[in-house]
């Protein structure tokens, strides 16, 4: 029995050994794969830290952008011409003290750095303004980095200013020009006006008005018995209580209010006027090619009739044009190129029909007083055959007639309406394309604007003094019927900016009422217009064109103070390595 047990002993000896090898073994290989897999989560883990944090360092790019822009309008200009995605754009790269690493593109060239990040976030971004003149919008492309993870984004921006509102109002009385409002009234409401004895000319929103659309006042506005369907905004803030004041023109009190957002209106500071719209006589210069005017538009110079053709061309008389592009400030050198029109047809009766220059500015200036101007004519000369009287050969008994058939026959206007040498834009017609059309002086709308196809053409229309929907009367009512117009209702599609003055009903208080008038696009003016007053004028219908958030006409004012918005962006492949080389 003991030789049995020694034996089963002896047999098994060596066999722990192997045991005790493997499972030692086995403990090093889950200790392994543990370490393993906790390391291989902790690399997950920090390289998920930096994919997100290098998505939120190519937002910093974008908004180091944005306060560019924001600072200098006319940083547009600026980009990497070498970077790909500039390439169908007109960029060039800031020198001196502007000069921005941000425009980097090469491996060998360094990021920014993310104020406030540490040392290993950065960004840098690539600029397309091909589309900036046509539409307002900025196209950039921001990549960031964070550690060896890269993320990039496109954001369009585009400048916030006057149509992103259905309605802009600097002041919210009638313009004491076309008043018996004293200029001492030419402050804001809540800034000292309220004091002022005596009438002002304030205007309210009353009588069933319905404004379909955004609306901002730099004053404070009377409201009464009107529904607002969108935003409403003020510059008025009161320490407490209502933001608007809840009166009818004449100072009544009254009810009837209705806002479709709640807290309506909210306060928003002052947007400020630009002081003129001469910006758009800078635009027909073909000496800044290489200086912020690539494309140059077309100038007309004293009263001048545009219209609007549906095929895409316009037909444009305007008899004292004698250069359509200018070199010089002030002018002292002019050219007359295809694009505008021959010089010949333009001064004749008939006009001449072009093709209307795509997404550019066309503006009508005041005939020149200054010799060196190209367009200029002495006071004693006119062009050969044209006379400053109406369509009946002889003025108006105001002495109106501008010699390109203002004032119709039996027409009596206002004085100062048709002067012979002012800078009028005469304008109707079926918009086919995108332009802005700007005036030196006033703007008539003479019949229906409309849209050929309501999602691609864009028009502006810019005054520097008032734009008028052109509403022609005998001036009394000697006749049965002394409104001059046929037929009843208008329409216009457009951007409108009345820069100095009013949007208006001509004549709005003579005759029996003209039907609805139809805006669809956006309104903005220095002082509120009159479009309707007692039987006369016509029933407002303002309808925002909703397209203005994301597209602008071309070269349109924007306000003296401009911020640029991201309408919208969208994540694409990262542009560039972590070292910086693209992709």
């Amino acid at each position: 029995m003991i030789r049995f047990l020694r034996a089963r002993i002896g047999g098994e000896q060596g066999a722990a050994l192997p045991m005790v090898i493997g499972i030692t073994v086995v403990l090093g290989l889950l200790v392994t794969t543990a370490v393993a897999y906790a390391t291989g989560g902790f690399r997950q883990a920090a390289a998920t830290q930096e994919w997100s944090a290098s998505l939120a360092a190519a937002y910093a790019g974008v908004e180091d952008y944005q306060s560019r822009l924001s600072e200098d309008t006319s940083y547009v200009q600026y980009g990497n011409p070498a970077a790909d995605f500039s390439s169908t754009s007109d960029v060039r790269l800031p020198t001196g003290t502007n000069v921005n690493a941000a425009f980097n593109t090469l491996a060998s060239e360094p990021w920014v750095k993310v104020p406030g990040s540490d040392d290993n976030s950065f960004f840098r971004y690539e600029v397309d303004n091909s589309n900036y003149q046509s539409s307002g919008t900025i196209r950039v492309r921001a990549t960031g980095k964070v550690g060896s993870e890269t993320r990039t984004i496109v954001a369009d921006l585009r400048q916030s200013g006057f149509i992103d509102f259905l309605y802009f109002t600097d002041y919210e009385i009638m313009d004491p020009s076309f008043s018996s409002a004293s200029n001492s009234c030419v402050k804001y409401w809540w800034d000292g006006r309220s004091s002022i004895s005596g009438n002002c000319g304030e205007i309210a929103f009353s009588g069933g008005d319905t404004i379909d659309g955004p609306v901002h006042s730099n004053d404070t506005i009377r409201i009464c018995s009107a529904s607002f369907l969108g935003a409403v905004t003020t510059s008025y803030r009161p320490s407490s209580g209502i933001k608007y004041n809840p009166r009818d023109s004449n100072g009544n009190y009254c009810n009837g209010q209705s806002f479709a957002i709640p807290g309506s209106p909210s306060f928003s500071p002052v947007i400020g006027m630009p002081a003129t719209n001469s910006q758009h006589l800078r635009e027909t210069r073909s000496d800044l090619v290489t200086d912020g005017v690539p494309r140059p538009g077309c100038l007309y110079t004293g009263p001048t009739e545009i219209t609007l053709n549906s095929n895409g061309t316009i037909t444009v008389y305007s008899p004292w044009t004698k250069k359509t592009q200018i070199t010089g400030s002030p002018a002292t050198g002019g050219s007359t190129p295809a694009m505008c029109g021959s010089l010949s047809q333009l001064r004749s009766t008939s006009g001449a029909t072009f093709t209307m220059p795509p997404s550019n500015v066309i503006y009508v200036q005041n005939v020149p007083s200054v010799a060196s101007d190209p367009n200029y004519w002495s006071s004693s000369s006119r062009p050969s055959g044209l006379s400053c009287v109406g369509v009946n050969g002889r003025t108006d008994e105001n002495g109106n007639g501008n010699g390109i058939g203002y004032p119709v026959r039996y027409e009596n206007a206002p004085s100062g309406s048709y002067g012979c040498r002012n800078g009028d834009l005469f304008v109707k017609g079926t918009v086919n394309g995108q332009a802005t059309l700007s005036a030196e002086h006033y703007v008539y709308v003479t019949g229906d604007i409309v849209y050929r196809d309501d999602q691609e053409d864009v028009l502006g229309l810019v005054g520097n003094d008032a734009i008028w929907v052109w509403n022609p009367t005998t001036g009394s009512n000697r006749y049965y019927d002394n409104t001059l117009l046929g037929g009843y209702n208008r329409r216009i599609d457009a951007a409108i900016l009345s820069v100095g003055h009013t949007f208006a009903v001509q004549n709005p208080s003579i005759g029996s009422g003209r039907g609805t008038l139809t805006v669809n696009g956006a309104i903005a003016q220095k002082f509120r217009g009159i479009v309707r007053s007692g039987s006369g004028g016509y029933v407002k219908n303002y309808v925002y064109d909703v397209r203005l958030k994301y597209v602008a006409p071309p070269k349109f004012l924007s306000p003296v103070t401009t911020t640029y918005g991201v309408n919208v962006w969208i994540e694409v492949e990262p542009a560039f390595e972590a070292s910086g080389a693209a992709r």
